[in-house]
């Protein structure tokens, strides 16, 4: 893999680079050709925790997890364990879409060693129709609000298109737009 390692106010150490791509070497199992991902990491600090963002890029996916904890090697131990968590409860999904796909990027072959880690396939248990009322953003805030969710959709008036209004972690909102 290839490394990209850098700190947000925080110096990156080299005994916390070795740390870092010690532990993400690990990860080499999981992929055809390692050699061709690019892995970018960024280590911060907010407060007390340390936060450690890792972006696996592959030709075709885009592996991403963050965590924090107060000691940095945790939180390091942390987001591979996230990222390992990733590949093995979706490689079976992977596995059935594109068995046939040549230069998938993963490892299907690759079996971890223990079988208590197979995690349960999610499935959608779900499923709702509803109808899109036009409204602007403000007023999808207030629905957001009302409704206690992480997230809305709605149909915006002020871009003429379908939008997703969500909540982020620091409190602020988000909105991704479909046109």
């Amino acid at each position: 893999m290839k490394y990209n390692i850098r700190g947000e106010k925080v110096t990156v150490t080299p005994s916390m680079k070795s740390y870092i791509t010690d532990k993400l070497s690990k990860m080499d199992k999981y992929f055809e050709n390692p050699d061709e991902i690019n892995v970018n990491v960024l280590a911060k600090v907010k407060g007390l925790e340390q936060i450690i963002e890792v972006t696996a890029l592959t030709k075709r996916f885009t592996l991403r997890a963050e965590e924090s904890n107060e000691d940095f090697y945790a939180a390091v131990d942390l987001v591979i364990n996230k990222l390992e968590r990733q590949i093995r409860k979706n490689k079976d999904r992977l596995n059935r879409k594109y068995k046939n796909v040549e230069n998938l990027e993963f490892n299907f072959n690759y079996e971890p060693e223990d079988d208590d880690e197979a995690e349960n396939v999610s499935t959608i248990v779900k499923r709702k129709n509803i109808s899109m009322k036009p409204m602007d953003e403000e007023e999808a805030m207030l629905q957001i609000e009302l409704l206690n969710h992480d997230f809305f959709v709605f149909k915006n008036i002020d871009e003429e298109c379908v939008s997703v209004l969500y909540k982020r972690k620091d409190g602020n909102y988000g909105i991704i737009n479909m046109k």
